[in-house]
């Protein structure tokens, strides 16, 4: 599983010329979904995120999670996060997981997120979509499963 997390000032996404998810400061996260992801393992990524320090404190120090700042999650699937671009230039997505399963775990981890943080908005799983985000620092951080 991966998530590319944002630290925005705001963030939206909007599929059919209708926004479907807006949120302000918060987190802007893309998510990618394998195959042999689990619950235990979005578990894990989710409390990671919740858990993240990269707002800054009255000092001007990376200290502060979402919680702190009152801070909203926009949720975005994205199956591309798993291309693969070893052979050739046309990537390949066959690491990314099947859509139903793929879908299923998305939704897991909107609703564990809603447990936890009163602001979570949504992207619409396999949607062409549209997002626009302010990036704050700006500030990206890959969180990949594999290696944590």
């Amino acid at each position: 599983m991966r998530f590319v997390i944002q630290r925005v000032k705001h963030a939206s996404v909007t599929v059919d010329n209708e926004t479907v998810g807006s949120i302000g400061r918060g987190f802007l996260v893309f998510i990618g979904v394998a195959d042999d992801d689990t619950k235990e393992i979005a578990d894990k990524l989710i409390k990671k995120l919740i858990g993240l320090r990269i707002f800054e404190d009255e000092a001007g120090k990376t200290n502060l999670a979402l919680a702190d700042v009152e801070g909203q999650l926009l949720l975005v699937s994205q199956f591309t996060l798993y291309a693969d671009c070893k052979k050739g230039n046309r990537p390949s997505f066959i690491k990314a997981g099947k859509p139903d399963m793929a879908e299923e775990m998305y939704n897991y981890i909107i609703e564990q997120c809603k447990t936890m943080i009163p602001v979570v908005e949504k992207g619409i799983f396999g949607a062409d979509m549209k997002v626009e985000l302010l990036n704050d620092g700006p500030f990206t951080i890959l969180f990949d499963s594999d290696n944590m």
